[in-house]
């Protein structure tokens, strides 16, 4: 006797990758993943690419295990993938102390992020409307 399957909770034209406990602060995090927001898969692999912040690589990372989700595990298009949702999460703060002057002590903070991703297949367009936007 097992536990009964658990609901698909995203519709058929979506595939996510989550990834849990990044060192890096959430504020940080969402300036990287508001430059992906709403845009094709391989727009926004090639934006990462080039970004200059540290942590882009690693979301760049996470967007192509939503892609390879997307193709191998739910068999979708992936010439059509849209990064439809980039969600930013508050994990764990690990709390520690500086030292400061006249034997005085600071807290000193380190952020933990989750990070979801979430593709979903598009249809193709007109060649027109494309234009357009």
């Amino acid at each position: 006797m097992s536990k009964p399957k658990h609901e698909r909770g995203l519709p058929e034209t979506e595939a996510q990758a989550i990834l849990r406990n990044i060192r890096v602060s959430p504020r940080k995090l969402n300036l990287v993943a508001g430059l992906i927001r709403g845009r094709r898969a391989q727009d926004a692999i090639a934006t990462l690419a080039f970004s200059k912040r540290r942590i882009a690589q690693t979301v760049k990372k996470t967007l192509e295990s939503a892609i390879a989700n997307a193709e191998n595990n739910h068999q979708l298009d992936v010439d059509q993938l849209v990064v439809s949702r980039a969600e930013v999460g508050r994990s764990q703060v690990m709390k520690r102390f500086s030292a400061r002057g006249r034997g005085r002590a600071a807290r000193v903070e380190k952020w933990f992020s989750h990070l979801k991703i979430v593709v979903a297949e598009q249809p193709a367009t007109a060649p027109a409307q494309q234009e357009a936007a």
